[in-house]
């Protein structure tokens, strides 16, 4: 089934940037990612504008040069072999991001109206590491920049890694209206990487409510991305034998700086059978690199 809301790998491609999704472009208001590859010695100026990012490298590491301050960052072999450390721009920053060796970098951004943060370097040994579900679907979460673990303005962003024929993202749930101590609004962008050298793939289901219909089912691959303006999202599901990992962006109006989620109502009693199985015993994901 094929939808505007799923981009194949190189269709949202622009300029130095393999994956370009803007409010613009996305159709809606906050949320943003950038996929950034560098050869080696290469750099690659940014100007944040109205938005607040996150420099994530995916592979390698980098040098970002922002407001007379330099981070040094070490970066990682891949997306599963470890977290990463990181950086954060906040909006109206000039930056320059070079690579010595090459890599390629996640800068997810959040429209903000808000600039109360500095330019600063998040230590790798800080990122939570969170071990979701259960049996099937059993999963890694790395927080990197949600309320609690890093502060911003208005971006949330942490990555899922599921073993191969694990569910994750589910069950399926949304964040789409504001029920204070209940349910955020967010926009949400899900950007893929799938193990087994170009082999690998996995399924993204997203559905609507009956006043706010949206239908996508995807088969993902490396490179792909998911926009989700709204409705239940998941399950995320990865094949047996390929590991899948997506980064999650999200952003949106609300004031507070919050991701409350909502079950469907229909599959949420799935959580209650998880305290009867163990945790896929494959997980962590690079236990040894992340200590």
């Amino acid at each position: 089934m094929s939808s505007k809301y799923h981009l194949p790998a190189g269709t949202s491609a622009d300029g130095p940037y393999d994956v370009l999704v803007t409010p613009e472009s996305a159709g809606w208001g906050y949320s943003g990612l950038r996929i950034l590859a560098l050869g080696p010695g290469e750099a690659h100026a940014l100007s944040t504008g109205d938005s607040e990012f996150l420099v994530l490298p995916l592979h390698g590491g980098c040098t970002v040069t922002v407001g007379g301050q330099s981070f040094e960052l070490d970066g990682r072999q891949d997306v599963f072999a470890s977290v990463t450390d990181f950086a954060y721009l906040p909006r109206e920053s000039e930056a320059l991001i070079s690579s010595a060796l090459g890599g390629t970098f996640a800068l997810p951004s959040a429209r903000t109206g808000r600039s109360s943060r500095s330019a600063r370097y998040g230590a790798k040994k800080n990122v939570p590491i969170e071990l979701r579900g259960a049996g099937a679907c059993s999963r890694q979460v790395n927080n990197y920049c949600l309320p609690g673990t890093f502060d911003a303005e208005q971006l949330l962003v942490c990555e899922v890694l599921t073993p191969g024929g694990n569910w994750s993202s589910y069950p399926p749930h949304k964040h789409d209206e504001a029920r204070p101590g209940v349910e955020s609004e967010l926009e949400e962008i899900y950007y893929f990487q799938v193990s087994g050298n170009g082999n690998g793939f996995g399924y993204q289901r997203v559905y609507g409510t009956p006043d706010r219909p949206i239908e996508v089912l995807a088969e993902v691959r490396s490179g792909d991305t998911v926009l989700i303006p709204h409705g239940w999202h998941g399950p995320s599901i990865a094949a047996p034998g390929y590991d899948l990992y997506y980064l999650n962006v999200m952003a949106g109006p609300g004031q507070d700086r919050a991701w409350l989620i909502c079950d469907d109502p229909a599959h949420g009693w799935v959580r209650n059978t998880w305290d009867m199985q163990d945790i896929d015993d494959r997980l962590p994901f690079g236990a040894e690199e992340n200590e």
